[in-house]
């Protein structure tokens, strides 16, 4: 009777251990089909970068909510090539060069829309932080690769990359025609860029002086 009772419980454990080895199987199993695919990193970037050229049509269209969309997906779409690369074993070198080329492309090509936009309203003021925006917003970047290129390490500041993704895309998706209630937040989005990117490049460049900068013994 004693075995008998012992039994369930046993069968019970092993249920469940055979059940968390069969979901586990089923991740691992997803993975490497898509690994084994013909799906590559480059193919994740270009298609992060059509999204962002479709927005930027939407934008001269005023159809910025579903430009606002665009630019969220394609965003997302950068950030998952490199995971993928490092996942799948896939990644080169030039696969690399081009997902940082296409980043720095992605930068202003919907803003430059955007600045078309203002200028076809004659906001000379907006126009200018547009471009200041895409100067700095590129400058953050640069300023990274060169510290790295030096041998200090360079991601400090508060407007990153993921930050200045999310001003952009709620100044498309909140942007006045977007039938998202009477917002009007694209101006002030591409204002908060523009001041937030010029803070980020004075950052860096103090912390790059400091971290070059010898300590006197």
């Amino acid at each position: 009777m004693a075995e008998t009772q012992h039994k369930p419980p046993r069968a019970r454990s092993r249920q469940r251990g055979g059940a968390g080895t069969e979901r586990l199987t089923t991740q691992e199993m997803f993975r490497n089909r898509l690994i084994e695919s013909r799906l590559t990193p480059n193919a994740i970037s270009l298609t992060g970068f059509a999204l962002n050229l479709a927005a930027a049509g939407l934008v001269v269209g005023r159809l910025f909510f579903l430009a606002g969309l665009a630019f969220i997906i394609g965003s997302i779409m950068d950030t998952l090539d490199g995971r993928y690369s490092r996942m799948s074993g896939k990644g080169t070198q030039f696969g690399a060069f081009l997902d940082s080329t296409l980043d720095r492309l992605e930068e202003g090509i919907v803003l430059t829309a955007v600045g078309a936009y203002f200028a076809s309203q004659h906001n000379q003021a907006a126009v200018a932080a547009v471009v200041a925006a895409v100067l700095f917003s590129l400058m953050v970047s640069y300023t990274r690769a060169r510290a790295e290129a030096l041998g200090v390490q360079c991601k400090v500041g508060i407007a990153t990359r993921p930050v200045r993704v999310v001003i952009r895309s709620i100044g498309l998706v909140f942007a006045r025609g977007a039938s998202l209630g009477d917002f009007e937040l694209l101006k002030p989005a591409v204002y908060v860029l523009a001041a937030l990117s010029v803070i980020t490049v004075g950052q860096r460049i103090w912390h790059v002086r400091r971290e070059l900068t010898v300590s006197p013994s």
